[in-house]
Parts: structure tokens; sequence; C-alpha cells
């Protein structure tokens, strides 16, 4: 019941949101900026204890890396907020269609989708980022986070909820289900009718689980099996720092590069070297025969392997004889989230680029760059992995959907 009550809140306050004027929105979400710095030491003090909390359940360093707060990082959230508030306002844009025989002028207008849920894992960043998004464009927004950084939200959705109320809104366009248990995560899941659209963010679990039992459309964002393929007309420099970059910069994020593939005639000039800086950056390596063949270290690698999001300082390794066969193993196993080729070739570079079914293809560049604040579009509200109805990393843009205008005078259809 309390569930249902937060829901038909949310619905009746949907309206004042979806209606705002820019300038009222950017008032909201520099107030929210306001009350983070005001009240940056309670929500870095609730951190304290999750975290706490996480190490004495014995999670391990790589989620509670993902649940961390501090200075940095919430002066990081700052920036993404003033970032989205200097982005243009993507609702009430007119996009001109038609003009039928009869005289009815018809075109399309930008609207908010209306309330955005989202389900999500560890990082509270997202509890932020996901609400100025949400608030920018015009959609109230439903979270329902981690029980692990419960104590951390809640600080956040109080700054948020102060700053609706001192900017003039209803403070319930934002909600957060407390209710911790998976009987209660279910039930967010099936407020068909109240929630306009369910993102999770989080593992491979958590968004299958939204799959099966959400009874509301679903944008799937988040599990990352990315790829990198070293050409043979790679430069290895090039390579080698590309590589570690993704690998090792920060391995708990869906953007790090979990399985490498090397073509076979780059095996004898880089695979030595590359294995031994991996290590040197405590990397475990799992390869195929000829990878094994290099180093004594190298742990075998399957199926299983190819198809993992480590999250850690893990990496599997496979030789093949050409870009065809690198594009065929990228489609087969990849989560279709960023994959990216090292190369100097440009006929290969094109092929693979045109040829690899994920969200963000690259060339000779990280694939850690996947990312809203990276590509510009202000904090993100996640990375999606589908075709429908967002693709990549999901800005503004991403929240909104259209409407058909018709403008008339006095026309009657016959």
């Amino acid at each position: 019941m309390e569930l249902l009550t937060q829901a038909r809140a949310i619905k009746a306050a949907a309206f004042q949101i979806a209606n705002a004027s820019s300038e009222q929105k950017n008032q909201l979400l520099s107030s929210i900026i306001d009350e983070l710095k005001e009240h940056s030491d309670d929500i870095l003090s609730a951190n304290k204890q999750d975290i706490q909390t996480a190490r004495d359940a014995g999670q391990n360093e790589n989620r509670i890396d993902r649940m961390l707060l501090n200075d940095t990082r919430i002066e990081a959230m700052i920036t993404g907020i003033q970032q989205v508030i200097s982005l243009a306002d993507p609702i009430g844009d007119i996009i001109p269609f038609n003009t039928l025989e009869n005289g009815l002028k018809i075109a399309q207008m930008t609207v908010p989708l209306g309330v955005v849920g989202m389900i999500y894992e560890a990082r509270p960043n997202v509890t932020v980022d996901a609400a100025v998004l949400c608030l920018k464009s015009g959609n109230a927004v439903f979270l329902r986070g981690s029980k692990d950084i419960m104590k951390t939200n809640l600080e956040l959705i109080a700054c948020m909820q102060r700053a609706c109320e001192s900017s003039g809104f209803d403070k319930n366009i934002i909600q957060f289900v407390e209710d911790p248990t998976h009987e209660g995560a279910e039930a967010f899941m099936r407020l068909h009718g109240y929630l306009d659209v369910l993102i999770p963010r989080g593992g491979a679990k958590l968004i299958a689980e939204c799959v099966e039992k959400a009874s509301v459309p679903l944008i799937e964002t988040g599990t990352g099996n990315c790829h990198i393929y070293v050409d043979r007309s790679a430069d290895y420099d090039k390579a080698a720092a590309i590589i570690l970059n993704a690998k090792t910069q920060r391995t708990s994020v869906c953007n790090a590069c979990e399985s490498l593939l090397l073509h076979q005639d780059s095996v004898k000039p880089f695979a030595s070297r590359l294995i031994q800086l991996l290590k040197d950056h405590n990397v475990t390596i799992h390869g195929d025969a000829i990878i094994q063949e290099l180093d004594g270290d190298v742990i075998s690698a399957d199926e299983k392997d190819y198809a993992k999001e480590y999250l850690d300082l893990e990496l599997s390794i496979k030789t093949v004889k050409d870009v065809n066969e690198a594009i065929a193993h990228i489609n087969r196993f990849s989560t279709h989230h960023s994959e990216a080729i090292i190369a100097e070739d440009t006929d290969v570079i094109m092929q693979f680029l045109a040829e690899v079914d994920s969200a963000c293809v690259y060339a000779n560049a990280s694939t850690r760059f996947s990312d809203g604040f990276e590509f510009g579009l202000g904090a993100e509200i996640g990375i999606s992995t589908q075709k429908l109805h967002s693709r990549g990393p999901m800005g503004l843009k991403a929240l909104t959907t259209t409407k058909y205008i018709i403008r008339g005078d006095g026309q009657i259809r016959k």
C-alpha cells in the first residue's frame, strides 16, 4: 500500500514538472547543487556507515568502490548537474512533418516520457544523475536503489526533495522506494499504469529479472563484456596504452575492457610484451592455447570466459586469424555495449565500425569513453544496449518521446 501511495502521488505530480519552463527546471537543478554542497558532510557520513556495513559483510573491494562517495565524487555529481543545466531543453521542440493536400499541417512535438522508474545497484551517483536528467527533460522520477547504500541514498533524496520544495515544486516529483526486499523490487517492476518506462541499471542478474518480471516498458542498460581487437596493422605502443587504460583505469564499471582479441600476426611482436604489462598491473589473464604457451601464469580460457563481465582485474585473450573472425566473435559473445579496434588500416577500421553490432564502436580509443558525461550529454541515466527506443549513453533526448500536433482550419474527413 505504501508503494501504491507513492505511485499515485508521483503520477499526480508528474504533470507539474512536465509543464515547467526551462528556467523553472534549471532553477530546481541549481537548488539541488546548493543542497548537495550544504549537506555534503551528512551525505559522506551516511556513506561511511554504508561502506562500513558492506566491509563488515565481506563485500569485495570492487563493489565497495562502486558504493563509495568522497569529496571528488560529490564534486563530479555537481559538475554533471551544471553541465545538464547548460544543455538545451529538449521539451517543446517542433519537428515539421508534412502539409496535406487538404491544408492540414502536421508536426511532431517532443514531450516527456512521464514517470521514469529506475532500479539500480550500488552506485549512489546514479541517484542524482537519474533524477537530474529526468527533471530537466520534464519527467518525474521514481528510484529504487540498492539496500547496500540505503543511508546514502536517503540523504541524497532528502536533499533533492528539499530543493523541489524550495523551488516551488511538489516534492513528489522525486520518489524513492525504501522497501529493500526482493518482493518490494518485484512490486516496483509491476507498477503498470504508474511507471511509463522502467530502466534497470546494474548487473546481468538484475537486468534479466527485470526483463522477465516487469509489466511496464523496459530499456535494458548496463552489462558490458567490452572487447578490444588488435589488428595486424596496429601501432603496438598505442594498443598497449589503450588496453591498459580500458582494463585497469577503473575495473568496476561497465565500459571497462573484459575481452581482448589479437590478430594471429600480432602475437609474436606484441603479445609477450602485453602480457607482462598486464601482469605488472596485477591483471589475471585467461587465454587460449597460443597465449598460454607464452606465459605459464595464463589460465586456460573457455567460452564462459569469453562471455564474462569480470568487473575485476581479469581479462580473456583470444587469437583470431583476421578481422572477420574478430567481428564474428564479438557479435557472438559481447553484450553489445562498447567495442574497439586498434589498427592503422583504414579499410579494416571501416569494416569493423560497420559490422560490429554494439551501441558504441571505437577505432584507436579506449572503451572507457562510453559515458554520457564524456560524450557531452551531461550526467547519463544509463547506457542502453538495446535498439528501442534508445541506444548507447542516454542523455536528455533519450528521455523524451514525441506526439503529433495537427493544425487545421475547419477540415473534416470525407
